[in-house]
Order: C-alpha cells, then sequence, then structure tokens
C-alpha cells in the first residue's frame, strides 16, 4: 500500500482537532470529558494569571472556571494525580493501564542519587503509618528538616518519602487546599475493582491512546506522550501492530516531509476535517499541543521557547510568554499578568510574527480574547500597558 501523503495544511488541522483547538471554545462544559479527550492536563505552580491545568482546560472550552477540577479529583475520584513527561491530571479510567508507570518511577526514584540518600526506611513506615492512622496529610503536617548546607531544589527529608511513595503509586494525592498536595494511602483513592493488566497489555493501552490521541506521530513522539514506555517497548508494540497502522508522510511548514505512524481511522478524520475556527487564542505555555517545541516548529513554522529557567539577561521574550493561536497559525505572542488582590489583567507586550499581521482586528481580537481569560481568573479589569 502506497504511503499517505498528508499536506502541511491538513496536518495542521489534524492536529488542532486532535487537541480541542479547532472548534470554537463554547458550549456546555464537560471538564472530564476534555481530560479523556486529551489524555492528560499538566500541573503547574506558576500562577501568573491562571494556573497550567486551569488554562489548557479553558482554552477548550472557555465558560470552563478554577473550581470545575477540584471535585473530579477530590469527591468524584474521576482523575488522579501522576507523573507523565511532569506532574499531570489524568482520567482514572486510565488507572489500570499506569500500573506500570508506577514501578517504573519507584525504580527510577528508588535509583537517583538525589532521592536515595533521603529514603530512610524508619521515615518510610513513619510517614506511612501516620497516614494510615490520621487520614491524608501534606507536607505542612511534618517537620523534617534538611541537614547540612542547603542546596538549590533540596527538600526536607519527609518530603522526599512523600514524593517517592507517591511516584511509586503507594500513596494518592486525595485533594489540594489551593496547590498545596494533600497524600492518602492509595486504596483510599484509587478504585478497587478496576481490570488488571500484563504490562505489554499496559504498553498497548499506552501507545494505541497516544496515537489517537495525537493522530499522527514518530516511534518517539508517540513515546514521549505517555513517557510511561521505553523505545524498544514502543518500536515492538509498532512492528506488532504493524496491520493496524498507517504509513504517513508529513509535510512540515517548510515543505520537507517526515515520515510517521497514524492511527487506523487517519483517512475517515481527514474526510470530516473543518477549517479551524479563526478565534484568537491566548495558549498556555504548557499546552499539550505545543509541548514538543521541535514538532511545533516543524508543523507550524512557529519558534517557540519557555524562558523562564533562562536568565532574566539571555531571554528573547520574558519570563511568562502566551503563544497566539489564530486559525491554524501562530500569529504572535504576548506577556500579560493577574493581579489578583487589584483584579486586574495587564498585558505589557504584544508582538506578532510579521509586522503585517499587527492590523487593527487583530488587535481586536486579542482585546476580546484578553477579556474572555481575565473572566477565567476571576478578574474585573484588563489593563493595556505595552512596554
Amino acid at each position: 500500500m502506497a504511503r499517505l501523503r498528508i499536506n502541511n495544511s491538513t496536518a495542521r488541522a489534524l492536529w488542532l482537532a486532535s487537541h480541542g483547538l479547532a472548534q470554537p471554545p463554547t458550549g456546555p462544559v464537560d471538564a472530564l470529558g476534555l481530560i479523556e479527550q486529551l489524555g492528560f492536563v499538566q500541573l503547574d505552580t506558576i500562577q501568573v494569571i491562571s494556573r497550567a491545568h486551569h488554562h489548557i482546560l479553558w482554552s477548550r472550552n472557555q465558560n470552563y472556571r478554577e473550581h470545575m477540577l477540584d471535585p473530579l479529583l477530590r469527591t468524584k475520584r474521576q482523575v488522579f494525580e501522576h507523573f507523565t513527561h511532569d506532574a499531570s491530571v489524568l482520567p482514572m479510567s486510565f488507572l489500570p493501564m499506569w500500573q506500570r508507570q508506577f514501578r517504573r518511577k519507584k525504580d527510577q526514584v528508588s535509583r537517583s542519587s538525589w532521592f536515595g540518600k533521603h529514603l530512610d526506611a524508619d521515615l518510610i513506615s513513619h510517614v506511612k503509618q501516620r497516614i494510615a492512622q490520621e487520614g491524608s496529610l501534606s507536607t505542612q503536617s511534618f517537620d523534617t528538616q534538611v541537614k547540612g548546607k542547603k542546596a538549590m531544589w533540596q527538600r526536607p527529608p519527609h518530603k522526599m518519602v512523600l514524593d517517592y511513595l507517591w511516584y511509586s503509586g503507594e500513596l494518592a494525592t486525595s485533594h489540594r487546599e489551593g496547590f498545596t498536595k494533600f497524600y492518602d494511602l492509595a486504596e483510599r483513592v484509587f478504585p478497587q475493582d478496576l481490570p488488571s493488566l500484563t504490562d505489554d497489555e499496559q504498553i498497548t493501552h499506552l501507545c494505541q491512546t497516544a496515537l489517537s490521541r495525537i493522530g499522527f506521530g514518530t516511534l518517539g513522539e508517540i513515546r514521549k506522550f505517555w513517557e510511561a514506555c521505553d523505545v524498544s517497548e514502543v518500536k515492538a508494540w509498532a512492528e506488532a501492530e504493524a496491520k493496524n497502522l498507517v504509513d504517513v508522510d508529513i509535510q512540515g511548514a517548510d515543505g520537507t516531509w517526515t515520515s510517521a505512524l497514524a492511527c487506523a481511522d487517519i483517512e475517515e478524520r481527514i474526510d470530516m476535517l473543518k477549517p479551524p475556527t479563526t478565534r484568537l487564542r491566548i495558549l498556555n505555555p504548557f499546552d499539550p499541543a505545543i509541548r514538543d517545541r521541535t514538532r511545533l516548529a516543524r508543523l507550524f513554522g512557529f519558534d517557540y521557547t519557555v524562558e523562564m529557567f533562562v536568565p532574566a539577561a539571555k531571554r528573547k521574550w520574558g519570563y511568562y510568554i502566551y503563544p497566539l493561536l489564530e486559525g491554524n497559525r501562530f500569529v504572535g505572542r504576548i506577556e500579560a499578568k493577574g493581579d489578583r488582590s487589584q483584579s486586574t489583567l495587564t498585558l505589557s507586550k504584544f508582538w506578532t510574527e510579521a509586522d503585517r499581521l499587527h492590523t487593527p482586528k487583530r488587535t481586536a481580537k486579542l482585546e476580546a480574547e484578553m477579556t474572555r481569560l481575565a473572566k477565567l481568573a476571576d478578574l474585573k479589569t484588563v489593563v493595556w500597558s505595552l512596554t
């Protein structure tokens, strides 16, 4: 069978549709459905306007509000938290295929020199015993201290133990207060009647669900989606499932072609495509659609780097810069910050990817989107203070 060639315009449309960014972000809110569609939503502590997980969900449906995520974790137990490429929220229905990831992360953490010296057996037993007896606890419930000279990112021994037990799946996030995580025994958080899958079955589910959510990708991109399989495991899966996969060539923004695999229904997806909405969107830097910066540049010709960990003097754009998506292209980026004490959202910088894109119409679209974003963070006033 001849390889399917997907031109760049179609590839962009497929990518945006797969990530819930092609249709207008309106209608009734189904927060769990959005998380299931994406596969995971990254958690992040940084709150410039609204934290990443809230912003990502809002970008798919702008009727979403920050309070809507908490019940899915705290009371309904429809999602759980664990580590993909980073700390993330995942649908609880994915838990059966996540057992190997608990084992993988436990092994990785155990072998880590950073963690290893803090994993005292007596402290592990003490932490588990207290949680078993007292119920869910946060790191603030313990008082061990860092010994010796403090180093960057160093944490107290009890925090290292809590993280180790969380990575290994022995503890689970029961809920959060603000952004403070509370840990409980996994058996008191996770359903105990879920199906048991073999390791091979879990790998199959992980690869299939990854490819289903991105539509097409290289073996490396399929692996990176969850960061829960090894290269050899993904390669073996692709060979075993070859008859159910479609070989494709994807055209990049510069006209070059990349070989990839696509899901079995890729042609049906192409037939069902509609032009992406022309609404301008402010995306979060940790949005899953743009997480892989190399792929983003290849597909959209958009050069984007998160510079929050770059020394200020070396930043090209700024500490926390939001990309602007319009239709099927990235047209610019902004620097903006929310002040909840003053109930303001301030736009300080606005760049377009080319001077010709800086038009009154696009500026009006940005003004409208800023007003909508302010509502997510419950901010009353939008201030334009361009420098």
